[in-house]
């Protein structure tokens, strides 16, 4: 498995598109952020970083995608799947190599950010003058949710040998997961179920892991999809034994 998580993530490193998806994605979070006054923090008057945490969810279901769709996709286009499994590693390790690498690149894309928060901290009028419990807490929750569609991501990548057309599958499942159950909560026909649509989508535990307060049942879902999406892309991969 680490020989996997290696190779992948060398492969990411030594190409322009993971340099480039991750720029783009700071670049737009920083002009919204500071630049933008619909969302800039400089306009809301106290020290908050509500618009990081709001906005980055939307941005992460175009990063993430970008980051997973060459995975299997490009493996499959290239032909070099068939020698990947000819090696003695099994379906999980293959699954979970790559989606260790998609991982760790998603971790760097949020690294940079930290600069918002110390930023912020120093801006107060009164120095520090931040919730940090909460900022913690918004961090271990977009951690958990780049967890959640980067599995999403690697899924889409091994269903099909086009890397477009995983990239537009893998924007579909995580917009639908984090809020499409949300919006099926408002059809009057399933009005009478909201608690529980509202509670199989991701935004819901997120948003509750944002307010600094570490649920178990929020871990536990999230740890739940991730097992759901790579159990279901090691039976995708597992299909060409039939």
């Amino acid at each position: 498995m680490f020989t996997i998580f290696k190779k992948e993530l060398f492969a990411y490193l030594n190409s322009l598109v993971a340099y480039i998806t991750i720029g783009v994605f700071l670049l737009v979070l920083s002009l919204l952020l500071w630049v933008f006054p619909e969302t800039s923090v400089l306009d809301y008057g106290y020290a908050s970083l509500e618009s990081l945490f709001y906005l980055t969810p939307y941005l992460f279901m175009f990063l993430i995608p970008g980051i997973t769709m060459r995975s299997f996709a490009e493996e499959k286009k290239e032909g070099t799947f068939e020698l990947l499994v000819t090696r003695p590693l099994t379906d999980w390790q293959i699954v979970f190599g790559k989606y260790l690498a998609a991982l760790a690149l998603v971790l760097f894309a949020l690294l940079p950010t930290l600069v918002y928060y110390i930023s912020v901290y120093q801006l107060g009028t009164t120095l520090g003058n931040i919730d940090t419990g909460a900022v913690i807490g918004s961090y271990i929750g977009l951690f958990l949710l780049g967890a959640n569609f980067a599995a999403i991501g690697i899924f889409s990548s091994a269903l099909t040998k086009n890397q477009v057309i995983a990239f537009a599958i893998a924007i579909f499942l995580c917009f639908f997961v984090f809020s499409g159950f949300d919006s099926l909560s408002q059809l009057l026909s399933l009005q009478k179920f909201d608690g529980v649509l509202i509670n199989l989508g991701i935004n819901e535990h997120y948003q509750s892991i944002s307010r600094g307060v570490l649920d178990t049942r929020d871990l536990v879902y999230f740890i739940s999809v991730i097992v759901l999406f790579l159990s279901i892309t090691k039976t995708v991969l597992g299909g060409r034994k039939w």
